[in-house]
């Protein structure tokens, strides 16, 4: 098996979550709608449908500022109207 050289290989060392900045900082966002050992069979489809959603319209600034639907293509940016919580 080959492995093409140019291709940085990075672990992040245990307990050490300020190495994996995105991955936490996602975790960070989460935990203001579920808090961290939640049971998700609790939740409707619906529901996380909306937290999703909340999510991927929040601007980010390593996106410089654009939402991750915008950034990602994935939707036309627009204003988002959820029902209230």
């Amino acid at each position: 098996m080959s492995r093409d050289k140019t291709v940085s290989d990075h672990k992040t060392d245990n307990n050490h979550p300020w190495q994996r900045g995105t991955n936490e900082n996602t975790n960070r966002l989460l935990r203001q709608y579920l808090h961290k050992n939640a049971d998700l069979s609790t939740f409707t489809q619906d529901e996380l449908n909306v937290i999703a959603a909340k999510l991927n319209h929040r601007p980010r600034r390593v996106l410089s500022w654009a939402t991750p639907a915008e950034a990602f293509g994935t939707i036309e940016p627009k204003p988002l109207q959820l029902a209230p919580a």
